[in-house]
């Protein structure tokens, strides 16, 4: 079912990369979740891939195989397509735990970027600040993300987001750490200079992130 209502939604007027799996434990509907805004949230259950912070783009009925696309889908033929493969593979990511000793950033000196999983709007413990200033100082691009499933970073509320802020971490909303980690090593190997790549990674590209995150979701 999975398999016929992804070809559907492809031959469909859908533009954009999703993921098509069951809505529910029914086999009735499947649901078309943007790719940038999608994690699988159950080992084995049906309907294991969820939407995060954005509603599915659109659903695909079964057995009719109807495709029924929302309004923020993208539609075939709206955008030229570009190829840009070009990947900076020198790239980390690492999730912030409780006790988490420096050493750990510390082992990622000479990578080009590294996202970060903070806890809550975007934290780590305040020992860890000098191991990021240092990775910073040395050029590496950090940005911070959040272990949450909903909301958005905002480093500007506590005095250890606002000393994080200050190393020069850059804030990813609410782009997932997993799609902050492709995003990163996309930009910085298609942007060479180093402000303009820190403002890429801010701004929406393909629907990785949303200037405001919605209520309830």
């Amino acid at each position: 079912m999975n398999a016929v209502c992804a070809a559907a939604a492809a031959t469909s007027d859908l533009g954009e990369v999703v993921v098509v799996m069951h809505t529910t434990t029914n086999d009735d509907r499947c649901a078309i979740h943007r790719g940038t805004r999608v994690r699988k949230m159950h080992t084995s259950r049906r309907d294991a891939f969820r939407s995060i912070g954005i509603d599915p783009i659109g659903f695909v009925d079964y057995p009719s195989r109807t495709v029924t696309l929302v309004s923020m889908a993208v539609r075939r033929g709206t955008k030229k397509l570009v190829l840009h493969e070009k990947l900076e593979e020198n790239c980390g990511l690492v999730q912030f735990y409780p006790g988490m000793s420096p050493g750990v950033l510390d082992a990622f000196s000479g990578y080009r970027g590294l996202v970060i999983a903070g806890t809550g709007l975007g934290h780590t413990s305040t020992g860890l600040i000098p191991s990021v200033r240092s990775l910073i100082k040395g050029g590496t691009m950090v940005v911070m993300t959040s272990q949450c499933m909903n909301g958005r970073v905002c480093d500007r509320v506590y005095d250890t987001g606002r000393d994080l802020l200050n190393t020069g971490v850059i804030e990813g909303g609410d782009v997932l750490p997993e799609v902050a980690l492709v995003k990163l090593m996309w930009v910085l190997a298609n942007e060479k200079d180093p402000k303009r790549a820190g403002v890429l990674m801010q701004e929406n590209l393909v629907g990785e992130c949303n200037r405001r995150s919605p209520h309830g979701l």
